[in-house]
């Protein structure tokens, strides 16, 4: 037997050769091997095969293509054993990777390298994805703190405040007093009504996708300068809850950042339905798309449509101004 040391060599170039070379030199190897011992075997055959000719010749035949079977598997198991763990991958489960492929073809260590950078990238994601919606959680919930604190926290302390003076005035003025209690009462269900739209809007659930969009576009115009136009296609497809719900939000999201960043005069909001996608298109004349956008919704954005399997696309209009375009697929 040769020693290791010199079968090293062979090894790292076993090691170097792809897929397709491994099996042509397995068969290769099986043909040399059967041509070999056809030639220096004493079997011989007539033209028209016996018998017994026929019956060395299929057990050949038999035991070349078991031979070549067992080649052939031991050149595809790493290949097996890289589609098992990849099937073995559970995205709940960090950390699992395809593991050392050491020996298998350059394919074969080629597509677990992948694979593994594939994982690293899908983690990296999931754990960015998860920490922004923590810190959107977060912002969310100090937004509803602070306006329920400043907002109806003050007013219902200015009620109670008001309530105890009145109990002390003469019942002659008590009427005028509770009245502009019960203004201030009135004024600080509203506000609570307000606070409960932001956070689920009621006409989504009642009115359906287009009157939530024009309540939404009646609720914003005239703020700031800005005027509101909108156009929707009355006659939309039957949609998802949760598919209605990312349309109207990418609107609000949109809308808001119009509100905020573009200094524009007047938007259009659009909703229809075209071939086999519902469209929405937000379109403003601000100062247009600037690169710190994703820091401005866009990403919350995209991965809302991400989610019910749309297309968004937001970019820069050649006469001025930004437009937001969602393309959602009616069967999503």
């Amino acid at each position: 037997m040769p020693p290791a040391s010199s079968l090293k060599p062979l090894r790292q170039r076993w090691d170097r050769l792809s897929l397709q070379w491994r099996v042509f030199v397995v068969n290769a190897v099986i043909v040399v091997v059967a041509t070999a011992i056809l030639a220096w075997t004493p079997v011989t055959v007539h033209r028209v095969a016996t018998p017994n000719e026929l019956v060395v010749l299929a057990i050949g035949v038999v035991l070349m293509l078991a031979v070549d079977l067992v080649l052939l598997r031991r050149a595809f198991d790493p290949l097996e054993r890289l589609a098992s763990a990849m099937r073995a991958v559970d995205p709940m489960r960090p950390g699992e990777r395809a593991g050392s492929f050491a020996g298998a073809s350059v394919e074969v260590r080629a597509l677990a390298a992948a694979l593994d950078r594939m994982l690293d990238r899908l983690e990296g994601e999931r754990r960015e994805s998860a920490l922004r919606e923590l810190a959107a959680q977060e912002r969310e919930r100090v937004r509803i703190a602070r306006e329920l604190h400043d907002e109806v926290g003050q007013m219902l302390t200015a009620i109670a405040l008001r309530a105890e003076r009145a109990a002390e005035q003469p019942l002659a003025q008590q009427r005028e007093t509770l009245l502009d209690i019960s203004q201030s009462a009135l004024g600080s269900l509203e506000d609570v009504r307000r606070i409960g739209r932001e956070l689920r809007p009621e006409a989504l659930d009642d009115l359906g996708l287009d009157n939530a969009v024009t309540a939404l576009c009646g609720r914003v115009d005239r703020q700031r300068g800005l005027r509101v136009r909108r156009s929707l296609d009355w006659r939309l497809p039957e949609l998802a809850p949760e598919v209605e719900l990312v349309i109207y939000r990418v609107a609000q999201e949109a809308l808001t950042n119009v509100l905020r960043h573009s200094d524009a005069t007047d938007v259009t909001v659009e909703l229809a339905h075209s071939g086999d996608h519902v469209v929405l298109e937000v379109r403003d004349n601000g100062r247009g798309f600037s690169p710190d956008a994703e820091e401005r919704g866009l990403r919350g954005m995209r991965e809302r449509a991400l989610v019910i399997s749309a297309s968004l696309d937001v970019r820069a209009r050649a006469e001025g101004g930004t437009e937001v375009i969602l393309r959602v697929p009616v069967g999503a």
